[in-house]
Formats: structure tokens, sequence, C-alpha cells
């Protein structure tokens, strides 16, 4: 007895031994890979916010062509101050000639900040070819000079900042170890935040994203010691979660060696019908009623067990699957909400869409027969076209919602801000609604820079005719920041988390009581 019970005590410290050793290594690889993988992520946010500031120079340009004539006359002059002091991201505007020579400006007295002015030759083309990007040198810094050519004679361009307004979007604990850059292609600077050491950093981690509309790429240098550094901080946390992940997959090894493949799992789970709707509010930021849903998707185990999304939705989406689970949820969905949407004809249901899934033949089609046969209108139908692909077509896309709009079906963008829209997507794919991403709603309270954005993407949207979704709100803060950018919808865990169909309806049902007895909407919301 004594000898199997030093057997099993042995057996036990070799596999500690085996396991914190392979967690050392483990959460070292992985620290470092997360560490790379949001490094590229705030790239990509750097660049986005870039091309947004880009776009909605090019609107301004727009705006002023539209009214025509331009020229130097007062009257002209004073509608351009009017855009300049509108539309924060703009710094200036100025008539020059084709050369690029400046014949005279929104704010004549920025021309003293100029330390050298481009001609033409050294402008940059976008994709489309109707706008140059150039470097504007100034003395306090660069920005980035906007040119639309009005005619073969004069054109009209938009001095855009690119400074910590922009770029903004570091880690506290990094922010004094980095920098953000911005080039046009032919590496000149064209704005970027340092905020501390004047640029000077050696032996740095960059990562670069460069720009498909415009010729502009981001970077993000950050200091290897200052990583290092970050990366000690999360070691034993990480390390747990390397020696969880390690016995999970010994355990997933162990039943994959005698079941079958992970897509035969998902092929089961689609007979077994075993992918659930789960549905998270919608609601009015100022009075807190709710107006709609979301539906995501949950796949729920015979054993009552919940497989969390991120762990069968990429692979559903690169095998060609997602289409089936987005019909089966669209199907259970409009079941369980059946009596609600009859009752209530303004409450929208909402369902995620990828764009392949999109711009599949006879995609609208399948869906006018599934919410037809569920005796539901269109209109209180939202397609939300996710972004984690880029749209392959635009052009076939926007047919497409086209069709939808006709007949009745509603269309929202997801993720603004941080996919892969621009305001040429925006505007071309022809959208009701867009949906700003969570990552700016976590940091209206605390950054300027997000606040900006926020703002400026409500204004466009307001000028598309589109109305607004934030994603993600926890706090009551979050919603008083919102709704002073001219945000009034919204979801979050303020209100719920996504719930199944029985407690939603709950929820509903509370919050329907509560209405009737008299007490805020508003205050239900955040106390629900």
């Amino acid at each position: 007895m004594w000898r199997l019970k030093v057997t099993r005590t042995l057996i036990i410290a070799a596999s500690l031994v085996v396991f914190v050793t392979a967690g050392h290594f483990a959460a070292t690889a992985v620290i470092e890979a997360q560490q790379s993988k949001q490094l590229r992520e705030l790239t990509d946010v750097a660049l986005r916010r870039s091309e947004v500031a880009i776009d909605y120079g090019a609107v301004t340009l727009d705006d002023i062509i539209k009214r025509g004539p331009v020229n130097c006359e007062p009257g002209v002059l004073q509608a351009m101050r009017f855009q300049v002091y509108q539309r924060s991201a703009i710094k200036d505007i100025r008539l020059v000639e084709r050369d690029g020579s400046v014949i005279c400006s929104a704010y004549s007295e920025t021309l003293e900040f100029d330390s050298d002015w481009a001609g033409r030759p050294a402008m940059l083309p976008s994709r489309d070819g109707r706008l140059l990007l150039f470097q504007v040198n100034q003395f306090e810094g660069v920005a980035l000079g906007v040119l639309r050519d009005i005619d073969e004679r004069n054109s009209l361009v938009a001095i855009v900042a690119t400074n910590s307004g922009i770029f903004d979007i570091m880690p506290a604990e990094l922010r004094d170890h980095s920098e953000v850059l911005l080039r046009l292609s032919s590496g000149l600077n064209a704005g970027g935040f340092s905020p501390a050491r004047e640029g000077k950093i050696s032996d740095s981690l960059d990562s670069t994203k460069i720009s498909a509309r415009y010729p502009i790429r981001a970077t993000i240098r950050v200091e290897t010691g200052a990583l290092r550094k970050w990366h000690r901080e999360g070691y034993g946390p990480a390390m747990l979660l390397a020696l969880a992940l390690g016995l999970a997959f010994g355990f997933i090894l162990a039943k994959a060696l005698g079941n079958a493949s992970p897509l035969g799992d998902l092929d089961r789970a689609l007979a077994l019908n075993q992918f659930k709707p789960y549905f998270q509010p919608i609601f009015d930021l100022r009075s807190g009623a709710i107006t709609g849903c979301e539906v995501l998707a949950r796949w729920v185990r015979s054993d009552g067990t919940i497989v969390p999304p991120m762990s069968f939705i990429p692979l559903a989406e690169s095998s060609g699957k997602i289409e089936q689970i987005t019909w089966m949820l669209l199907k259970t969905a409009l079941g369980e909400m059946y009596p609600r949407l009859r009752q209530d004809k303004h409450f929208k249901l909402s369902i995620n869409i990828v764009p392949r899934h999109l711009l599949k033949a006879g995609f609208v089609e399948d869906l006018r027969h599934i919410v037809v046969e569920a005796r539901v209108s269109p209109r209180q139908i939202v397609l939300e076209v996710t972004e984690r692909d880029e749209l392959p077509d635009l052009q076939k896309a926007a047919a497409v919602v086209k069709d939808l709009r006709e007949l009745g079906f509603r269309v929202a963008m997801d993720d603004v801000g941080v996919g892969h829209s621009g305001l040429s997507q925006m505007k071309g794919l022809g959208a009701n609604t867009i949906k700003i991403d969570k990552f700016f709603v976590d940091t209206i309270t605390k950054e300027s820079s997000a606040v900006t954005i926020v703002e400026m993407l409500a204004r466009l949207a307001r000028e598309l005719k589109m109305t607004v979704v934030a994603e993600g709100i926890e706090t009551p803060e979050q919603i008083a920041s919102l709704l002073a950018c001219g945000i009034h919808e919204g979801q979050g865990y303020i209100v719920s988390p996504p719930l199944p169909f029985a407690k939603f309806d709950e929820l509903l049902v509370k919050r329907q009581s509560g209405a009737v007895a008299g007490k805020p909407t508003l205050e239900n919301a955040l106390v629900a």
C-alpha cells in the first residue's frame, strides 16, 4: 500500500514539474504573441482613424465645391471658415492653383505657420485618383494636405490635423515608451503622436499597416524594454492560463483521439439543432426603452454546457458552415420572438451576416422565404454586415443591399471605426445604420480622441441619413458621453448580457411592468 502511495506521489510531482516547465515557456510565448496581436490591432485602429480623417476632409471639400463657385470672395471664405469651425479634424481650407501654389486661405494667418508647401509633383494620388495627399510642413509640426481638383486651373485643399487627437491610443503602461507615426507612401512624415523623448526610440518592436485606399501607412514603435516589463507583470496569470490550456488541450486531445474532427462536431451540432439564439437588448439611451435586440450564436451541447462563440465561429466561417448556422439561428429566433414582433411593430430583430453569405447567389430570396414563412414583417429585421472580412465586391454588395431595402429589410454596418469600413464603403453600401465598436465606447469617458472619433462618426451618419447604435455600453457615464456626441441607441451589459429567450422575455415583461407602474424606464435599465 505504501509503495502505491509513493508511486502516486511521484507521478503527481512529475506532472507538476512537467506542467510548470511547460507553463513557463507557454506563458512567455502566449504573452509575446498577445502583445504582438494587440500592437497590430492598435496599428489597424491608427490607420482606420487616419482614413476616417481623410474621408472627412474629402466630404468637407465636396460640400464646398457643390455649393460653388469657389473663389477668394469674402462670402466664400466665410463659408470655408464655417466648415472649419464645424469640423474639428480640419485645420484650414485653401484654394490653390493647379501646380499647388496657394491663392487664398480660409484662415490666412495659418499660412505663416507653413515652413514649406508641396508642389503638385510631390503629391500622391489615392487609389481612385480623385484625391491627392501631401505633407504640409509647419513650424510646430506636420499636417496632411488633402487636395481635390475643381477644374483645369484650380484645386481645393483641406489641411487635416494628424496629431494626438487621432493617435493617442497607446495603453498607459507603454505611453511614455512608444510613438504612433503616420507616413505617406513616399516616406514623408504626415503626423503622429510621441508623448515623450521626441520620437527618439531605439531598440523597438515595430508594427506597420498600409492603407488599401490612400498612399499612407501607420506605424507603432514600442521600446522592447518596456514590453519586457509589461510581460513580466502578466507572467503569473499568463502561466496559470498556459497551465489551464495545457490541461484542457490534454483532455481535448484524448477525446479527439476517439471522436471525429472539430468540423464533424459542427456537423453533428447542426444535425442536433444545438446552435441557439441568445438575445441582447438594443435600447434608447434617453428613455432606456428596449427597442430591439441582436441575435447572438451560442452552442449548447446536449449536457447543457455552452461552447463560447470564439471556439467555433472562426471554424464555422472558414468552413462555410456559418451560413447554415445563421439560417438556423434566424428561424429559431423568429419563432421564439414571433409574439413580441407581432405585438410591437416597431421592435427590431438584428442578426449578423458575414460578407461571403451576403454575396452568395440566392441569399435575398432565401431570406425573404424564411421571413415570409415566419409571418414577420421584413421591416422588423436588421441584417448586420460583419467586418471580420472585407467586402470583396462593394458594387455587388450595394446591389444586394438595394434589393433588401426595397423588400423592407434594414441593413447595418458592424464594427465601424475599427473594421474594414471607410467612408467610401459607408456611402457605397447603402446601409441604414452604423454600429460603433466597443473599442470607442470603452474609452469615450477617458480619452478626448475617442469623443472626437464618435462625434465625427455621428455627424457622418447624419449627413448620410443613417442611424447609429453604440455597442458594449457598461456605465451610466458612457451613456451620458454618447448622448453628448449625438448617439441615441445602444446595447451592452448595462442593461443585460446576451440571454436565452426565456430570460430575455422575462426581462421584457419586467421592463413593461415597471413602465406601467410609472417607474422611469432608464432607471429600470440601469438596475436590470
